[in-house]
């Protein structure tokens, strides 16, 4: 991966899900969990109800980009599930500065697209044709740190 060649950014964000490159993104949203709580009320204890921690939850990310040469590789990489579902899949999303150097990265487990959302072509709008992907998966391994690295 290279430098970011367009001076106005800041920070992209790159998608890989195990052997496929599936470039860069300029908005990654919705990267999240939180842990179900079953209450448990006690007999005679009139001041609180026990919250007790159950199972985790995800939250489904999405990541947006203007369509580019890439965007074909979505496409296909989406109808191969039609084929065969597979929550083997590993996505790696790395935030990068303009410099190339990582500021983060997540690894997200147990990857399957669930939206892909093409571009609305109107000639009467100079709106920029986007894409967007949205993904699920079972966990997400800590957000790490890359000081100096080189996406």
């Amino acid at each position: 991966m290279t430098a970011i060649a367009d001076p106005a950014v800041s920070i992209m964000f790159h998608l890989s899900v195990d052997n496929l490159n599936a470039g860069w993104w300029n908005s990654f949203e919705g990267l999240g969990m939180e842990t179900a709580v079953e209450q448990r009320e006690e007999g005679g204890n009139n001041l609180w109800v026990h919250q007790l921690p159950t199972r985790l939850k995800f939250t489904n990310v999405k990541l947006s980009r203007p369509i580019n040469a890439d965007s074909q590789q979505i496409a296909v990489w989406f109808m191969s599930i039609v084929k065969k579902v597979e929550r083997k899949n590993t996505a790696s999303i790395k935030a990068v500065d303009g410099d190339g150097k990582i500021i983060a990265q997540w690894d997200l487990r147990g990857v399957v697209p669930v939206r892909w959302t093409g571009p609305s072509f109107n000639v009467e709008s100079p709106k920029m044709a986007t894409e967007t992907l949205e993904l699920a998966y079972h966990g997400f391994m800590e957000p790490v740190a890359k000081n100096g690295g080189k996406a």
